[in-house]
């Protein structure tokens, strides 16, 4: 963060330029939860930050602190947006229970079908849908990982039954009501004090990716790993890179534009594809920590379903006591995605 930076805090950096007075310069200050070596940081949000740097001939720059060098709790990154805090965020939806009341449908098993490409291209499709989520913010864009999976440090999953009973991490609410349906017990953490959790014996283990192994050292405490067949994850995570509204607002006509060519459909499936990408680190350090993945029988992973078509009803239950088409969303959700992955 540059002197100036710190001087006017998370306030977008007006100043003219020397000699070209049409020429305005902007310093954004971007915030997010996870370490550098992350695969969000060094992958996505770095090289995305450049690209809008190069694209605007330098007139955009953007400050990244990760794992909350800006202070707060991950929960709070929302809210910095929201307030001017900070310009940009990177966070995950499920940090903020009950924001975003309509988004959650692409997060539910059985909506969600495996694929971070299709569910992100849905996702960025469907942003007139759930705009009303986002009536604060300016989305830039939203994604998901190829979906969660049961880690387990103390012992394995192979049956439905042996789910009973276990403390996994829960990436958000409606992870909770997956984790309870199979009769486990949800514990709301942060994915970054993970580790500690797991180490300590708070929990067993977690639902959560692949992708984020090699960045938690989520092999070294990792047992077993059990997935559903044919590349079906239990539910999945969404995800936000998100503007304040007055910061994007201000800025001039052809720099908004440089913002929303690299926002929504333009990158969803360079986005998606990455996060597939992400996965093969996860797997190859599993594999080569000695962990054993458990692909389940259709005859179990017929039981998780069965669990799982509950916590979609759960949902739209929820969703519709509010007013809002709870069985609607769902159709429409699973059309999205249908039709993303037909597109491919």
């Amino acid at each position: 963060m540059t002197k100036l930076s710190r001087m006017l805090g998370a306030t977008a950096i007006l100043a003219l330029s020397a000699g070209a007075a049409a020429a305005q310069e902007v310093t954004l200050l971007m915030h997010h939860f996870l370490p550098p070596v992350a695969n969000a940081h060094k992958v996505m949000l770095q090289p995305w930050a450049d690209r809008i740097a190069e694209q605007s001939d330098g007139r955009i720059a953007i400050e990244i602190a990760p794992a909350m060098a800006m202070g707060g709790k991950p929960g709070e990154l929302y809210g910095q947006v929201r307030d001017g805090a900070a310009d940009i965020v990177w966070t995950l939806l499920g940090y903020t229970p009950g924001v975003f009341p309509r988004t959650e449908v692409f997060e539910l098993p059985l909506v969600h079908a495996g694929s971070a490409t299709d569910t992100t291209v849905a996702l960025n499709a469907s942003l007139d849908l759930l705009a009303e989520d986002f009536s604060d913010v300016k989305v830039l864009f939203l994604h998901t990982h190829d979906g969660n999976l049961i880690h387990s440090g103390t012992k394995p999953v192979r049956t439905f039954e042996d789910a009973a009973g276990l403390k996994l991490r829960t990436p958000g609410r409606t992870g909770a009501w997956v984790i309870e349906a199979m009769g486990a017990e949800p514990v709301g953490l942060p994915v970054p004090a993970l580790p500690e959790a797991m180490s300590k014996g708070v929990v067993d283990g977690a639902l959560t990716t692949y992708e984020i192994v090699p960045a938690l050292k989520l092999q070294e405490l990792d047992k077993y790993v059990t997935e559903l067949p044919g590349g079906d994850r239990f539910g999945a995570a969404v995800f936000m890179l998100a503007m304040n509204k007055d910061v994007y607002e201000g800025l001039p006509d052809d720099l908004k534009a440089v913002i929303d060519a690299n926002a929504g459909v333009n990158v969803s499936a360079e986005i998606g594809a990455m996060w597939e990408g992400f996965e093969d680190s996860g797997v190859n350090a599993l594999s080569a920590a000695g962990v054993e993945t458990i692909i389940l029988p259709e005859e179990e992973a017929a039981k998780f379903n069965a669990a799982n078509e509950a916590v979609v009803q759960r949902w739209i239950d929820e969703v519709t006591a509010k007013g809002i088409d709870g069985a609607g969303l769902v159709e429409k959700a699973r059309a999205a995605i249908a039709a993303a992955a037909a597109a491919r």
